[in-house]
């Protein structure tokens, strides 16, 4: 009885052997036999009485096993002489070079729609923090390196500081990440990832993207991870700060972007974050606004009373953010005057 494959969903019907008996039809004798060499006797028979029931196989069909088959590859535990690159030594030898590349892009991007770090990024902080305790700093490094800048701040507070100083001195140093890798983390922490394994290398950590995500940490907190890293790596520590923004930098922006942000911040907020500021934070923002709305900001702060020390780092971190915000959009420039402008 000949067996017609011609719809995607059918696989899910599939039983190994006859998926194995599919990947065979497809990459033709030479190529299966680098596959089925380390099987047994029975299992290949059974491949091959598959292999003489099918008909034919439609090229949907065809494709969706080839990333089957990468996907796996791509997470098996030998990757460093398999995965990838083995998949794509098969498919040269079955296909050709030209033919074998437009495979391999689009099995990739088949694996792509169902890959992800969407439970990750989607996770709550506090849990993904518990979660993540456990690994290897170079592991939660990789892992926090590849989501969002507030999502990874919110991670590093559930983080002790000692452990998520030892977490940003490698994401700092971290340039390239082979996609492989990123695959293999998948499968240790059983979870998904939104990094679909590309042909090259995936941007992921480095310097700016340290300091991206200490300017949304609260200050006390930001120093103790910062103390940390520049007890393992001072020259690096140094590149992390030129590239931040923290809250006393206020007083580097120019009178235009100050008056901008001014626009944007509550007063009752702008009060508390003033509260522990220093003198000279204090006089060039109040130098910046009207006599009334300096009088009515400095009557804020005296009606505030004792405040939490916490509570003040959580304004001043919004405060923060919003600079950052804002230079994003063009609005505001940071980190030079007028001087550095071309009108």
């Amino acid at each position: 009885m000949a067996i017609t494959l011609a719809r995607t969903h059918q696989l899910e019907q599939l039983s190994g052997a006859q998926k194995a008996a599919i990947l065979c039809m497809v990459l033709g004798s030479e190529s299966a036999s680098l596959i089925t060499q380390k099987l047994g006797q029975e299992e290949v028979e059974q491949i091959s009485f598959e292999i003489a029931r099918m008909d034919r196989v439609s090229n949907e069909a065809t494709e969706a096993v080839l990333a089957e088959w990468l996907d796996v590859m791509l997470a098996a535990d030998s990757i460093a002489s398999g995965g990838l690159e083995f998949a794509r030594e098969v498919l040269e030898k079955a296909f050709g070079n030209q033919k074998a590349q437009g495979m391999l892009k689009r099995i990739q991007a088949q694996i792509s729609e169902t890959a992800g770090l969407h439970r990750l990024r989607n996770a709550d902080p506090q849990q993904l923090g518990n979660m993540l305790r456990g690994e290897h700093p170079q592991t939660v490094a990789l892992i926090l390196a590849h989501l969002e800048a507030q999502h990874t701040a919110s991670v590093l507070k559930e983080l002790d500081p000692t452990f998520g100083a030892e977490v940003v001195l490698r994401m700092a140093r971290m340039e390239k990440v082979s996609p492989d890798m990123l695959v293999l983390i998948e499968r240790s922490i059983l979870t998904e990832t939104d990094l679909a394994p590309a042909q090259g290398l995936t941007t992921s950590g480095g310097p700016a993207v340290v300091a991206e995500v200490l300017n949304l940490v609260t200050p006390s907190l930001e120093k103790a991870i910062m103390r940390g890293v520049e007890d393992k790596d001072p020259a690096l520590c140094e590149q992390i700060r030129n590239l931040m923004f923290v809250f006393e930098d206020v007083v580097s922006l120019d009178e235009r972007s100050l008056q901008r942000l001014l626009r944007e911040i509550d007063v009752k907020e702008l009060a508390l974050a003033l509260k522990a500021a220093s003198n000279e934070v204090k006089n060039k923002i109040m130098g910046s606004m009207s006599q009334r709305a300096s009088s009515a900001l400095k009557e804020e702060i005296e009606m505030l009373g004792p405040a939490r020390k916490r509570d003040i780092e959580s304004a001043q971190t919004a405060i923060v953010a919003m600079i950052r915000k804002l230079e994003d959009a063009g609005e505001i420039v940071v980190g030079g005057g007028a001087d550095d402008l071309i009108v």
